[in-house]
């Protein structure tokens, strides 16, 4: 595969770059819950026209705690998986199980960080929305499929970051800084989570046979139709959740709109936007060309 990474300089960004989390929340560093969290063109509440500004700042929010819980979630199946991949490397590359171990400890690290985002956003928001889960459960679905698969969905998750990052985020000066200061730090180290998770699908790659490489690809697929339904599931939470912050409840066709139009917003966020990134497509056309295009197929319906 033709990209440049490798294990030692992928190691030498996540150390130069490493934060602690004091540093990144608690203390004085609060959500503004007067400004919106996410870009609106992840959080597509615009055209909801039904709501008024403070409405649609509030779903946006919500989209917000969402967002970072999903990341929360994804992260509980990231994290085992290296894990599990390492061990076998312990007496093997120096610089490759540094990274990997490096890639896992800052997992574990994201996941605390969204916990006690989750905690303060309950504390200032004022009522509790709900989530899909538990994080455990999806877990083990998730890994109970072909490792190739996993990491492919894996990379595509990072890529999807470094996209939402660069995309979207970083010229937004409408948002909230201290959110923007999260998604910011999560971004800093999954760049280099996808540079050693492309290295390690190469591994994976160059071991297994046609059929194993085939099984893989399936299994991506099919974690991704999993991740939709649950995606089908918070946008119904996340309109719940809406319903309750602003006390009331909608009406039948506004509610389909902010269901219907939630779920294709997070379609884009969480499936369409990483299987679309060229960094992932080019990674999976290496393997498989016929299964880049089908996955580019695919990701038309997505957007």
């Amino acid at each position: 595969m033709q990209h440049g990474f490798t294990y030692e300089a992928a190691l030498e960004a996540s150390q130069r770059v490493n934060w602690r989390l004091e540093d990144v929340i608690g203390g004085d560093k609060r959500l503004d819950f007067a400004r919106p969290f996410m870009p609106e063109s992840l959080a597509r509440v615009a055209p909801l026209d039904f709501l008024d500004a403070a409405e649609a700042r509030l779903l946006n929010q919500i989209r917000g705690h969402g967002y970072l819980y999903l990341f929360g979630t994804v992260e509980e199946f990231i994290l085992p998986f290296v894990m599990d991949h390492a061990r076998p490397q312990l007496h093997g590359d120096d610089a490759r199980i540094r990274a990997l171990l490096q890639f896992a400890a800052e997992e574990a690290k994201h996941i605390h960080l969204f916990k006690q985002f989750r905690a303060e956003f309950r504390a200032g928001f004022g009522v509790e929305c709900g989530v899909i889960g538990p994080p455990q459960e999806i877990a083990r679905h998730v890994l109970a499929h072909h490792p190739l698969g996993i990491a492919l969905v894996i990379l595509h998750l990072e890529w999807m970051t470094q996209r939402h990052w660069v995309d979207s985020i970083h010229d937004d000066g409408g948002l909230d800084p201290q959110f923007k200061s999260l998604l910011r730090h999560h971004w800093m180290e999954e760049a280099q989570h996808a540079k050693v998770d492309t290295l390690t699908i190469e591994a994976m790659v160059a071991a297994c046979s046609a059929s194993d490489v085939a099984a893989g690809i399936a299994d991506y697929a099919a974690i991704g139709g999993f991740l939709d339904d649950g995606l089908r599931q918070q946008a119904e939470l996340d309109t719940a959740s809406f319903e309750r912050a602003v006390g009331r409840k909608l009406g039948g066709r506004e509610r389909s709109r902010m269901i219907e139009g939630q779920h294709q917003a997070m379609r884009w966020t969480f499936l369409g936007s990483g299987m679309t990134h060229p960094r992932f497509l080019d990674t999976l056309g290496q393997i498989d060309p016929a299964a880049r295009r089908q996955v580019e197929t695919m990701a038309q319906n997505l957007c």
